[in-house]
């Protein structure tokens, strides 16, 4: 009796709490707070969907806010919109991500950035051999490209800074950005590229007390995403049927309390935190709960995982044997 008492308080007391405790010790980059209030957040993408969302939230903690868009229509919309919802008067500048020099100009205009948001990107639901290598090259321009644009043109003035809070540039990815889909080829190449990206500029940054950051919303009820259902090939929505959209209100309030939390990365919902936990691979983790999770649960979530891959192959499988099966008839 009083052996299986003592593996159960070994098993169930004694080694989560070493294993909590190494975690806390051993965790970089250390927890950090990053506040937003009276302070200055840029926000890509900003005019519409999730960009707007975050301007509108960002305003409302007090944030002095600053959106860039391509179209100047959208652009005084937004404002309008924030200042009429807030009452903040945001400053709005017009630039092509794509176009250095345009962004440099907005930034230097703009002034230093405490919270730099990246949340700019277009998409295309098509399989790669129906897709025009145009399409490809401009999603990973708008997508990769335009955020080495905009980190570039802000970098030196947040590292110069006179403010000694923290600072962060947090990049708006998705959760095609932590696992592929059929259909989105491109698109999650383009949100891929920014995980590698994040983690190798977390190490050029930390010493600066710049704190980097990945959000991976789901499907997100946008504009964005009503014409992206237009073009979405059938097996794109089997698969993508089991995942529920978000409102872009609630991705931003998530985005916001993990950016202030420096968290590395930033999942939206329940399925996000399970995605999170079964790709956090050598991902910096600042929370040593969380790591516990990680650690605790990965070999669970790779179960998870297969069997998920297993019903997306399957509905792949059977999708394809039906076209044939109408082709092989109707011939």
């Amino acid at each position: 009796m009083a052996d299986a008492y003592f593996s159960f308080l070994t098993l169930f007391i004694i080694l989560p709490l070493a294993l909590l405790t190494f975690l806390y010790f051993i965790l970089r980059p250390r927890p950090v707070r990053i506040p937003i209030k009276n302070r200055h957040v840029f926000i890509t993408g900003g005019s519409s969907g999730i960009g707007l969302a975050l301007a509108h939230r960002a305003a409302s903690e007090g944030s002095r806010v600053s959106i860039l868009a391509r179209s100047p229509n959208k652009l005084e919309e937004a404002r309008n919109a924030v200042k009429l919802a807030t009452g903040v008067e945001v400053a709005v500048f017009e630039a092509d991500v794509r176009d250095y020099d345009a962004v440099k100009r907005a930034v230097d205009e703009a002034g230093p950035i405490d919270v730099l948001v990246l949340n700019h990107g277009v998409f295309t639901a098509l399989e790669l051999e129906k897709m025009e290598l145009s399409e490809v090259k401009f999603t990973m321009d708008v997508n990769v490209m335009g955020c080495f644009n905009m980190i570039k043109a802000s970098l030196p003035a947040m590292k110069n800074r006179k403010d000694p809070l923290p600072a962060s540039i947090a990049f708006v990815s998705s959760q095609a950005g932590q696992v592929g889909i059929y259909g989105y080829v491109a698109y999650s190449a383009s949100k891929f590229a920014l995980r590698g990206l994040a983690e190798a500029l977390q190490h050029e940054v930390i010493a600066d007390n710049i704190h980097v950051s990945l959000i991976f919303p789901p499907d997100t009820d946008t504009p964005g995403l009503v014409e992206e259902n237009k073009r979405r090939p059938e097996l794109t929505k089997i698969i993508s049927a089991s995942s529920s959209a978000m409102k872009a209100e609630e991705v931003a309030q998530k985005a916001f309390e993990g950016i202030k939390s420096g968290s590395f990365i930033i999942p939206c919902n329940l399925e996000g935190l399970a995605l999170s936990i079964a790709t956090a691979g050598l991902s910096p983790q600042r929370s040593f709960l969380m790591a516990f999770a990680e650690v605790v649960a990965a070999g669970i979530m790779r179960i998870v995982a297969l069997c998920f891959q297993w019903t997306w192959y399957d509905s792949i499988e059977k999708w394809h044997s039906q076209r044939k099966g109408k082709l092989t008839r109707s011939s």
